[in-house]
């Protein structure tokens, strides 16, 4: 199923790797590096820091819903359209953060930067135009690898921004990053779907084929729930870091990287292996690496034999499991229907969101003084057993009707 060769800077064949690897980044980047300067942010606008975290929550939501309508719109009028359609608006999003007079003013242009997550969704969706299911998979795998960098140096990096030219300098960075990415999406990426004339709200209809079909859901669920882990995560591990443990910034920080590094490890395994085992058996084995790691941890916590670097080191085999579930998983949902690609990535990157979240915030909401680390750690065991039975689903799918 290759298509011809990428030839870099031709904007005639499809895009390098490298190129797809910073589109995606660009996407993470603009998540969490601005994250160390919330406090000094909501003392410039006068507001409480609350207000500020909607700068969080506002643009997960905004991306949640904006992936619904990406995948469409990319089958309809192509991705290096729309991706270049959305850079540019986040180039204008970004210098309104720099211009905005007033937090609600911020807040606007901070959803606005949102739009961003069309890279997220459609550099998967190139990926799947360009090689077959198992390829995929792997290509995806270092796609995602190389992604696993951001979260782990963005917050540095802001922090260093922030420090030394105040927080503006973040957003400034995220203008010169979104101008230059552009100019390599224009040189580098040429058209690789194959558009169809149907209109937007055709393909919306096209959903129900996707909801048809057993396999996309368990492929779209076990992603969710491996990556609710990880978003329960960063919702409540500070809660338990710095109540719990009495964990500073700077060591809490550091146990952070723990899971940065296991998924940079796990992406590693997806692109190395993925195409010799296949997507199912690279998901299943993920599957159970992080329901492994949760339920080790579980046991510690229970014998009372998990201080702090033992708690926060099983998240090593969290981030081994989510980088050998997510690439996988989204190869296979993308394959479901492969003349949906788009509207499949848009559609399950929403689900994945806007799931998260919700787990993420019902991690913060039971974590209160007094409960300990328990309600987090059974919110994870159980999303990273729904996981395994979704994967699982798709097995015996597989092996008895086919769909």
């Amino acid at each position: 199923m290759t298509q011809r060769p990428s030839r870099f800077l031709d904007r005639t064949s499809p895009p390098h790797i490298a190129t797809l690897i910073l589109i995606a980044g660009l996407s993470a980047l603009s998540m969490n590096i601005f994250l160390p300067s919330l406090p000094g942010m909501a003392e410039y606008f006068a507001v409480d820091y609350g207000v500020m975290q909607l700068s969080v929550s506002l643009y997960l939501a905004v991306s949640a819903v904006l992936q619904v309508l990406i995948g469409p719109l990319s089958d309809r009028y192509g991705r290096r359209n729309v991706l270049l359609i959305a850079m540019g608006l986040f180039v204008l999003a970004s210098i309104g953060t720099l211009l905005a007079p007033t937090a609600e003013a911020f807040l606007l242009f901070r959803m606005a930067q949102a739009v961003i997550a069309t890279a997220m969704a459609l550099s998967r969706a190139v990926v799947r135009d360009m090689v077959d299911e198992a390829q995929a998979a792997s290509m995806l795998g270092y796609v995602t690898m190389g992604m696993a960098i951001v979260p782990m140096v963005g917050p540095v990096i802001g922090g260093v921004l922030d420090e030394i030219l105040g927080w503006q300098a973040n957003f400034a960075m995220l203008l010169v990053l979104g101008v230059l990415v552009m100019g390599l999406t224009w040189a580098d990426l040429g058209e690789t779907a194959n558009t169809r004339p149907a209109s937007l709200m055709a393909q919306i209809r096209d959903y129900p084929e996707l909801f048809a079909s057993p396999r996309f859901w368990g492929y779209v669920l076990s992603s969710s729930f491996a990556s609710g882990v990880f978003f329960a995560f960063l919702g409540g591990a500070p809660f338990v870091g710095t109540v719990i443990y009495g964990l500073g910034p700077t060591v809490l920080g550091a146990y952070f990287g723990i899971t940065a590094l296991g998924y940079g490890a796990g992406n590693f395994l997806s692109g190395r292996y993925s195409v010799r085992m296949g997507v199912n058996r690279m998901i299943l084995t993920g599957a159970v690496i992080t329901l492994a790691g949760l339920v080790l941890q579980a046991v510690l916590l229970l014998a009372d034999l998990a201080p702090a670097w033992v708690f926060f080191s099983c998240f090593f085999f969290v981030g081994i499991g989510n980088g050998m579930v997510l690439p996988n998983a989204t190869a296979g949902m993308l394959s479901v229907r492969p003349h949906l690609a788009g509207t499949a990535s848009g559609l399950g990157g929403a689900i994945m969101i806007g799931g998260g979240a919700a787990l993420s915030a019902l991690a913060g909401l039971l974590l209160v003084p007094g409960a300990g680390a328990w309600p987090l750690v059974l919110i994870m065991v159980c999303s990273a057993t729904a996981s395994l039975l979704s994967i699982l689903g798709v097995l015996y799918r597989e092996r008895h009707i086919r769909s």
